[in-house]
């Protein structure tokens, strides 16, 4: 009897402690709620506009143009030469690309860069290490009516360099803000066909096989820079790819040099159809305004294009973010040249921007045609969000959440992809 009236005395001081406990714990956590009362979230006033072409879009002058420094573009391309990068077998010198890329910078803006080997009327780029080679045999034929020479795709040591080549650049540049897109491929101006001339695959042009080799190697080499090829490479009497649907699967991007064209509707559309219509939702599109004709580049940029559709309408239909466009400063303003480059790429509008003291939470649509392909932020006071904006689709929106606040936050795009000077701005009218 004893016992159980032990164990009786000591379950009742059991359940006094148990309730001891729940009435500590009630006064410990009813100042966490009185607290979360009284740090509510509050819509925060924001104004915001785009005046200016946003970084990594728009209409696109030549580096050398008499008017790169114009606030009118952010990107600058330029040809670049595999013999001024090397001449012995090994040894690499950045230092032209590097000159380059530095003066692109200056001008707060960067840059498209395009290696070619063949150019009409012109000797080949090829390492002179390579030319040197008693059984390297380059071909001399006729295009554009120019005397040009074309590369000798049969000789191994060309392909070895030439993957070796973008190894290389990849490990010195593949994270360098002052390239935007880089476009890569073979024949007549690095176009991917040799219309005019000597076309023979595995001598003049590369091997079906050593393009899926090149593909594949330039997709495990570069992580973060994005590299286009022409259209042109869905010619299937040129290219593998219809024998090889696999590679439609790396994320390279496309870029088209005869935009704006009579027939755009007709070959354009279908290489862009064949390679794949969706590509633009993770790889950028871009080109150039073409040069069929004279005509073709006096009327590109007016208001109706040069046959009936407008460049920003042609440019929505296929998601373009940037586009060469180095004459038109001899037949547009600079006012319609900006016009059309703040017609393509991304747009940003903050459609909602709710703060407490410790958090925000963003939502930010994308006005424009394409996303934007390389990391962007959100930051809110110095913080940025977990979540990129990258890959933020025409038309989409989605909320970001950032571990900052208060009643006056300070809202901006941060992007490690940007050289200085350069800023991604937004609309919002809160």
């Amino acid at each position: 009897m004893r016992i159980f009236l032990i164990k009786k005395s000591f379950l009742i001081f059991l359940m006094i402690c148990g309730l001891l406990c729940i009435f500590c714990c009630k006064d410990l956590v009813e100042p966490t709620k009185k607290t979360e009362k009284e740090d509510p979230e509050l819509n925060i006033t924001l104004k915001s506009t785009i005046e200016k072409v946003q970084p990594m879009t728009g209409i696109v002058f030549w580096t050398d143009s008499k008017h790169n420094a114009s606030e009118t573009i952010q990107l600058e391309y330029s040809y670049m030469l595999y013999n001024d990068i090397v001449k012995n077998r090994g040894v690499y010198n950045w230092a032209k690309l590097e000159n380059l890329l530095k003066g692109v910078e200056s001008r707060k803006h960067q840059a498209v860069i395009r290696f070619r080997f063949t150019y009409p009327g012109e000797r080949t780029s090829v390492p002179e290490y390579i030319k040197q080679s008693p059984d390297y045999h380059e071909t001399r034929g006729l295009s554009e009516g120019e005397i040009t020479w074309f590369p000798d795709w049969s000789f191994m040591e060309l392909k070895d360099f030439t993957l070796e080549f973008y190894s290389k650049f990849a490990e010195q540049y593949d994270d360098d803000p002052r390239i935007s897109f880089l476009q890569v491929g073979f024949g007549l101006w690095a176009e991917y066909h040799i219309y005019d001339g000597p076309m023979i695959l595995g001598k003049t042009f590369p091997s079906k096989n050593f393009q899926k080799i090149f593909l594949k190697h330039l997709e495990m080499s570069f992580n973060d820079l994005h590299w286009s090829i022409s259209i042109d490479s869905a010619d299937e009497t040129v290219s593998p790819f219809k024998e090889n649907s696999d590679l439609l699967e790396i994320n390279f991007g496309l870029f088209d040099d005869s935009f704006l064209h009579k027939t755009h509707h007709d070959y354009n559309a279908e290489c862009f159809f064949f390679l794949g219509s969706e590509r633009y939702q993770t790889s950028p599109i871009g080109g150039e305004l073409s040069y069929y004709s004279v005509y073709d580049q006096r009327h590109a940029l007016d208001k109706t294009g040069p046959y009936g559709i407008s460049f920003e309408e042609l440019s929505k239909q296929y998601h373009i973010s940037y586009m060469i466009g180095n004459d038109q400063p001899d037949f547009q303003a600079m006012s319609r040249i900006k016009e059309a480059g703040l017609a393509i790429g991304y747009k940003f509008k903050i459609i909602s921007f709710k703060a407490s003291s410790i958090n925000s939470r963003v939502v930010v649509q994308n006005t424009g045609i394409a996303p934007i392909y390389y990391d962007a932020f959100i930051t809110v006071n110095g913080v940025r969000s977990e979540d990129s904006l990258k890959g933020l689709l025409p038309g989409e929106e989605k909320e970001y959440i950032v571990a900052a606040g208060g009643k006056n936050p300070v809202l901006i795009i941060e992007s490690n992809r940007l050289v200085s000077g350069q800023i991604i701005q937004f609309e919002a009218d809160l």
